[in-house]
């Protein structure tokens, strides 16, 4: 059994410290190159999708099925079977969905400049606002509160729990506060933690009653097929955001995204924002100054390719054959070498593509600049916080994807050296 490095003497402490700076030392003569900073599919995931090239070609049929020409100007909106394919993975229907381009990040952009520039549902626009500010679930996605700081928009940190956000704290801010004008959510296997917003927490947030007309619930929905396992008990299940508010007579409240950035290709895939008929009209005529249309030859290529929810399903079963190995070597290490040590937690997510690992106060900084030293990047402690501020310097988040299983081990295994060592000096005070 593991003894708890808090109940170990300073002699004890002390002779433990020799023993892993030395074996730290070892490590760094290693020569490793490993980087662990951002959830990129690896080489192999993009290799298994090449036939996706395959399935349009100078022969073939460029007609949507409403007989609309894809290489052609128009469409705004995206083709019908885009629409109806981005809906089944998001699951609501197509009706409710635009289909963009190849980011969900620049949707979500587009939606708080809008906010900015021209104001929502003839609210002031937020440029003309003394305040504006949004609820930041943490630890979350690094990427949505550089949009909100990029706009200066005051960013408050609201905890995260394994059911989703404190909803406490955010019926309180948005109900008492009418400067709170959104709230970003990964409401599926959430970034970093892999947690799955439970049905009452979705309920909770489609029956908000905000101070603020133009409060929208920006619900980013990025890891909805990414499941890890095959078995049902092993995957978690997300509520219709979209149909819980139009039944608790909030139809406009949410903005929901997604993409296929990480089913197909990241750099090559189709995103969609899906929302109320209102807000979705409002959204062209917006979009129709900025673009003539998205690009529909892409669009085509993926419902070819994909099909509908169940080809999509059986390819992320191919994506999660070889993700899943990965995130179970970090497991298996994490458990073998800091199971009953007390210096540190982790989340063990059912799908999306990140590990939380929460080490003791005051160490992750330690721990990332450490690994980074001895040749594994990991994401800066503290992106997973507004203004990169973690105030307690815990959080460290893993990306398991992009390395091979090998290297996974190995960057796991130099991980969790490091997260020892930096708990010992920080027991001893050094």
């Amino acid at each position: 059994m593991a003894k708890a490095y808090a109940s170990m003497t300073r002699e004890e402490l002390e002779a433990l410290h020799a023993e892993l700076q030395k074996k730290y030392e070892e490590a760094k003569a290693m020569g490793l190159k490993l980087d662990m900073s951002r959830g990129k599919p690896s080489i192999a995931q993009l290799d298994m999708g090449m036939d996706f090239l395959d399935v349009l070609n100078s022969g073939s049929d460029m007609k949507a099925e409403d007989g609309s020409e894809c290489r052609n100007y128009g469409l705004m909106d995206g083709i019908p079977e885009a629409k109806r394919l981005l809906a089944q993975i998001m699951g609501t229907t197509q009706d409710h969905v635009i289909v963009c381009g190849n980011a969900s990040l620049s949707v979500m952009y587009d939606a708080v400049s809008r906010s900015m520039i021209q104001g929502i549902d003839g609210c002031t626009p937020w440029c003309r606002l003394d305040k504006v500010k949004f609820l930041c679930p943490v630890p979350g996605y690094d990427r949505h509160f550089a949009i909100t700081e990029h706009f200066g928009i005051e960013m408050i940190p609201i905890p995260m729990t394994p059911q989703g956000p404190d909803m406490d704290l955010v019926e309180k801010f948005v109900t008492e506060d009418e400067s709170v004008k959104g709230i970003w959510c990964v409401p599926k296997y959430s970034n970093p933690q892999g947690y799955t917003y439970s049905d009452e927490t979705v309920r909770r947030f489609a029956n908000l009653n905000p101070a603020a007309k133009d409060f929208r619930i920006y619900w980013d929905n990025a890891y909805a097929v990414h499941d890890l396992y095959e078995e049902p008990e092993r995957q978690d299940h997300l509520l219709d955001i979209i149909s819980e508010c139009e039944k608790a007579g909030h139809p406009d409240m949410v903005y929901e995204f997604c993409s296929t950035s990480k089913i197909t290709f990241s750099g090559g895939g189709i995103s969609a924002l899906a929302s109320s008929k209102a807000n979705l009209d409002a959204i062209r005529k917006a979009m129709s100054i900025r673009t003539i249309g998205f690009d529909k030859v892409n669009q085509l290529r993926h419902v070819r390719y994909l099909k509908d929810l169940e080809g999509v399903k059986a390819h992320m079963r191919k994506h999660a054959a070889l993700l899943r190995p990965k995130f179970e070597a970090v497991e298996t290490v994490l458990e073998r070498e800091l199971g009953g040590l007390e210096i540190g937690s982790w989340t063990k997510p059912n799908g999306g593509y990140f590990i939380s690992f929460e080490a003791m106060p005051g160490c992750a900084k330690k721990i990332v600049a450490k690994c980074k030293e001895a040749g594994v990047t990991l994401t800066g402690a503290g992106a997973t916080y507004p203004y990169k501020n973690d105030p307690k310097d815990t959080n460290i988040r893993i990306a398991p994807s992009f390395p091979s299983p090998e290297d996974m081990a190995k960057a796991t295994d130099l991980f969790v050296l490091c997260v020892k060592l930096v708990s010992v000096e920080t027991l001893l005070g050094l």
